[in-house]
């Protein structure tokens, strides 16, 4: 897929779609156009299987029942078999999804679609394309897929919405899918063929949640550098735990990098000189922590680009070979091991960050200053509330970090006997990135406040930080409300780290 403005994709034959194109997507309406070598592709395939469908040879999904009925016949016309395979799936619980999210999960879909394996008409990527260049978000509810055949019941309500069904939300505000179509100038879109199936029955959320999760950590293990390098600056660290030569010794060429990274925002560091010989761990092992999670989110982001090319369905068409393959590329495991490590990665990110806060605001290790960086202890809190908040923050993110990858329950009468909620791994994965943003915000103000209150002169490259964080937090003379300063530090440090 290549960039062509801002706001404009194609949709050629090319490469996967970017994290940063599925950023964009979720965060709103997005231009695509699709090439007319794809919607030919498109088009002879789903030919192709109309034709197989018609000859008597049995087609799963088209001409059988679904799952463990796949030894009864379908329904006789294909609408009717296309309205019964997302009336089934209607079965969702819990509370929606986040627009963006299932935005981004519409592209992927699209993608996969554009293929030309999975025998759709040009009047569903008609219509996910024209939805996409719309604030259009079907209401998805959050639990429902396994991750084992396709994200099909999350896929059903994306699918219903198109056709008008359900409800969606357009720019924020939720109506029925009918209302929203009909702002947004789109029209309900006719599923015939096998149409229906070839919406559900693949791993789009799962790739989607697991991409822009990947794109958020990428964006975290940077800032986890940033914050390390002013929190030292700040406690006035010597940083003979940085020499190049310890850590090549290391072996890793993660934490070799990370090292790099702090040298660099930490020149013109002047140590206090009155530090301990070796410092905590919360500073002193920041370059094997984060160059091991930055290693772990390589890997895993590697996995996610993989599965945001696959194509996903089943089963898949080949019309060159006259051939239609039945399997399992359904089966999420890839980005269910990939997922369980981003929250992994993250979660060890937050017990760091959340370490690293509670060694600045202690006054026996911070380097002389007063207690909870409060300028007049007992009558002023200052960070008092941001560290219990972010202890509760970090306990959530510790309790979702066991995997969801390995909880294989049998189910659909035997039919799916092991699965590998990859669904639920993907948005695991992407609620505790989210968590770790607030963690960093937590830090950031706690640090911007340190720096308020120390009489040290910092580095260029933290008065710049702190420069940034203070444009939207000032210095805690008096108690105040600090949780939305803390949502606004995440984001100046999220941009920060765009930057770097």
């Amino acid at each position: 897929m290549s960039t062509i403005a801002p706001s404009e994709l194609r949709f050629p034959v090319g490469p996967p779609l970017s994290f940063a194109e599925l950023e964009r997507a979720a965060e709103g309406p997005l231009r695509l156009v699709v090439e007319p070598e794809v919607r030919q592709r498109v088009a002879g395939c789903h030919e192709f299987a109309l034709r197989r469908m018609a000859d008597g040879r049995p087609v799963y999904g088209a001409t059988t029942g679904f799952g463990p009925l796949v030894t009864f016949p379908g329904r006789s016309k294909a609408a009717d078999q296309c309205a019964n395979v997302l009336a089934h799936l209607t079965a969702g619980q819990g509370p929606d999804l986040d627009p963006g999210v299932v935005r981004a999960t519409m592209l992927v879909r699209l993608r996969s679609l554009c293929k030309g394996h999975s025998g759709v008409s040009l009047d569903v990527v008609d219509a996910l394309t024209a939805a996409l260049g719309t604030g259009f978000a079907p209401a998805v509810p959050r639990l429902g897929s396994l991750g084992a055949s396709g994200d099909l019941v999350p896929l059903a309500y994306v699918a219903r919405a198109l056709s008008g069904e359900g409800r969606a939300y357009v720019d924020g505000r939720v109506m029925s899918a009918a209302d929203a179509l009909a702002e947004c100038g789109l029209a309900p879109v006719a599923l015939d063929g096998r149409d229906a199936l070839a919406l559900v029955n693949g791993t789009s959320l799962t790739a989607a949640a697991a991409a822009l999760a990947s794109a958020s950590l990428a964006r975290s293990r940077t800032v986890a550098v940033l914050l390390s390098a002013a929190l030292i600056d700040v406690l006035g660290a010597a940083p003979d735990f940085l020499a190049p030569e310890l850590l090549d010794a290391f072996g890793h060429p993660g934490t070799v990098q990370v090292g790099r990274e702090l040298r660099r925002g930490l020149a013109g560091l002047a140590p206090s000189g009155t530090r301990p010989l070796q410092e905590p761990y919360s500073v002193r092992c920041t370059p094997q922590l984060i160059g091991a999670a930055g290693a772990a989110l390589d890997h895993a982001r590697e996995v996610v680009h993989h599965d945001l090319d696959s194509v996903s369905d089943n089963p898949l068409f080949f019309p060159d070979r006259d051939l239609v393959a039945h399997g399992g590329n359904f089966f999420g495991q890839p980005a269910a091991f990939a997922a369980d490590q981003l929250t992994l990665v993250a979660t060890q990110l937050g017990n760091l960050a959340e370490r690293q806060l509670g060694l600045l605001i202690d006054p026996h290790r911070n380097g002389g200053l007063p207690p909870m960086l409060s300028p007049d202890p007992g009558r002023q809190h200052a960070l008092q509330g941001v560290q219990i908040a972010a202890t509760a923050v970090v306990a959530t993110m510790r309790r979702a970090a066991h995997p969801a990858s390995v909880q294989s329950l049998p189910t659909n009468l035997h039919n799916q006997d092991v699965i590998p909620f990859g669904t639920q791994a993907a948005l695991n994965a992407l609620d505790t990135a989210r968590l770790l943003r607030l963690l960093h915000g937590s830090l950031g103000v706690a640090l911007r406040q340190a720096a308020h209150l120390t009489p040290r002169t910092l580095t260029p490259g933290t008065a710049a930080l702190v420069g940034r964080l203070a444009e939207v937090c000032a210095p805690v003379e008096q108690d105040r409300p600090l949780d939305e300063e803390i949502r606004r530090a995440a984001d100046v440090l999220d941009r920060s780290a765009r930057r770097a």
